[in-house]
């Protein structure tokens, strides 16, 4: 996003008038003028009259005079006038225009004084009392002048040089309270000898910043963004950040806080340090083909009155150390969901690869002996479940009357699927696309293929690419393929797998390691993560499987050859790989001599 967006005209023509004669002195100030003139800031015949000087003392005062005469003409232009001289390939020609941009940028704009009440007076009354008769008369008056001049010229036999020296000074032009005025102004840097000058604490920025998600650039209203309403402006219209990130094209990852950026640093690193403040988004408006599992119908630890949580406490519930317990009974694992957990009998609480369950349920899915025990018979980390309810880690309200104990219709159905997006791991941002043949939820737009409006707004069950795979998978291959075979095969015949693989890959990636750029150090010379794929894929960028497998396969080499000294890392890119290598195999019934 363009600084200039952020400044008022009034700034702009304050700063000009105090720059003037710095940009009158640039050395071969013609390509300046050139595109002064190709944006009809100057008059053509200025421009030539300009362009035929030879003397540098009388080209300076014949550029002061531009300036100076379309900050009297034409101060409604003052923005287009630094945009048009800002550009890069300006300003490569003349260091003066970057020095003027950087002051802009880092704050030196920021003037001690503002005009003097005095002199604004004195110039509102001088303006009111000249009509436009007058400025006719002043324009017939110059017209005559450079008629006059060219007629002399043509009769004369002096060189340019010394038809320049007729050229009026720049203090000729400016009338006494002008003079007076560019005194009174004066204007340095807000920054401190050694301070650091971070963006977000830049004057210019004080109320919005200049973010961008990919490609696309906008503005971030800091004030909006903390009442979590539409905070970024972009081609004249406000968007959440989600919507902004979806239009980036970032949408396959559903992490806005890491995919928008100021200044190359994450939003979320800058909500973190304080630098911003924002609450939770509710995401998208479209209509949802079910509801989940209330975020509110949470329960409590202890047998006391439900309060509402802090913050801390609120953090506590997301870690899944605390909130989330491995459980067996016999040959049958799963995971415990304190949040979910009521009693035996309420409460799908225990999620199995294939669906939801209660305690009771889970019991006699793994076929034990009464369903009475269960406290005894699901075990956690070797232990009884009886443990984590004598230690508090797991209780509930007695004689509670929640969805959980008292449950209708509705809060039975919800609880039938997850909570959070298979995907991106996350409850927030848009509603939750349930599978009606499997546990699994999905962000619309992070399930691959992503879930068009249409399928959201009928009552059809839907079933996620996971299933369509399991479905459809043992008649895909009856026979066995070699590796080069497989890899060489035109991924457009083979969608559905490579889909498949890539949200297998999301959804064992509990972390999200791999998810985003956002985990990536800088010098990696190839970098290439889960988020990527995705948008390749759905951009049909990939001709072959080999193409697709060899970008998974990048993430983990890069996490070998980078992260030599992190083991957590290393360990966990080198699981991944076996698992992917694994599934590959399988998808596409590759023969075990032929993987690489």
């Amino acid at each position: 996003m363009d600084p200039l967006y952020f400044l008022e005209s009034e700034d702009l023509l304050r700063f000009f008038h105090c720059k003037k004669t710095e940009m009158s002195c640039m050395e071969k100030p013609h390509t300046f003028l050139s595109q002064l003139r190709d944006h009809d800031l100057i008059p053509e015949d200025r421009y030539q009259k300009v362009s035929r000087m030879k003397s540098k003392e009388n080209l300076k005062k014949a550029v002061y005079e531009i300036l100076d005469l379309l900050e009297r003409k034409r101060p409604q232009h003052i923005h287009l006038f630094w945009r048009c001289v800002f550009e890069e390939v300006i300003m490569s020609q003349y260091p003066t225009l970057r020095l003027l941009r950087n002051s802009l940028m880092d704050g030196s704009y920021r003037f001690h004084e503002p005009f003097s009440e005095e002199l604004e007076k004195k110039q509102t009354k001088k303006n009111k009392m000249k009509d436009v008769s007058e400025e006719e008369e002043e324009e017939e008056e110059e017209l005559k002048s450079v008629k006059k001049k060219r007629k002399q010229r043509r009769q004369s036999v002096c060189d340019d040089d010394e038809e320049e020296e007729e050229q009026p000074g720049p203090s000729s032009l400016l009338t006494p309270g002008q003079r007076k005025k560019s005194k009174k102004i004066c204007f340095s840097s807000p920054l401190k000898k050694g301070q650091k000058g971070d963006i977000w604490t830049w004057g210019l920025f004080r109320s919005q910043l200049p973010v961008n998600c990919g490609d696309l650039e906008g503005s971030l209203s800091k004030q909006r963004l903390a009442q979590g309403e539409k905070c970024i402006l972009f081609q004249k219209q406000w968007f959440t950040p989600g919507e902004f990130e979806k239009r980036a094209g970032k949408e396959s990852s559903k992490n806005w806080k890491w995919n928008i950026r100021c200044n190359d640093i994450p939003l979320g690193k800058l909500i973190e340090e304080g630098q911003l403040t924002s609450t939770k988004y509710k995401g998208g408006s479209k209509k949802v083909k079910k509801s989940l599992f209330p975020s509110d119908q949470e329960v409590t630890d202890e047998d006391e009155e439900v309060e509402e949580p802090t913050e801390q406490q609120q953090e506590d519930e997301d870690d899944k150390s605390q909130t989330v317990f491995r459980v067996t009974c016999g040959a049958e694992a799963g995971t415990l969901h304190k949040k979910r957990f009521a009693s035996g009998t309420c409460g799908k609480s225990i999620r199995t690869e294939t669906s939801w369950m209660t305690p009771v349920e889970f019991v006699k899915e793994a076929s034990c002996q009464t369903d009475a025990l269960w406290r005894r018979d699901i075990k956690w980390e070797g232990k009884p479940l009886s443990v984590l309810i004598q230690e508090k880690k797991l209780i509930h309200k007695l004689l509670c009357d929640c969805s959980l104990c008292k449950p209708d219709h509705k809060d039975l159905e919800n609880q039938k699927n997850d909570d959070e997006c298979c995907v991106c791991k996350r409850e927030d941002g848009p509603d939750l696309v349930v599978c009606d043949h499997c546990p699994r939820s999905f962000h619309q737009m992070c399930h691959l293929p992503q879930v068009e409006d249409a399928i959201l707004g009928d009552d059809k069950p839907w079933m996620c690419t996971f299933c369509v795979f399991r479905t459809t998978q043992q008649w895909r291959y009856s026979d066995k393929l070699e590796t080069r075979a497989a890899m060489s095969q035109q991924i457009s015949q083979h969608m559905l797998e490579c889909h498949y693989l890539l949200l297998y890959l999301y959804s064992v990636d509990e972390e999200q390691t791999f998810a985003s750029d956002s985990n990536l150090v800088s010098v990696i010379q190839t970098p290439m993560w889960f988020d990527k794929v995705a948008d390749k894929l759905q951009k049909k960028e990939y001709q072959t499987v080999g193409e697709f497998v060899s970008d998974v396969q990048l993430i983990f080499t890069n996490c070998a050859t980078y992260n030599r000294d992190n083991v957590e890392l290393l360990t966990s890119g080198s699981r991944l790989k076996e698992l992917f290598d694994g599934e590959l195999k399988r998808v596409f019934n590759i023969s075990e001599q032929t993987v690489d």
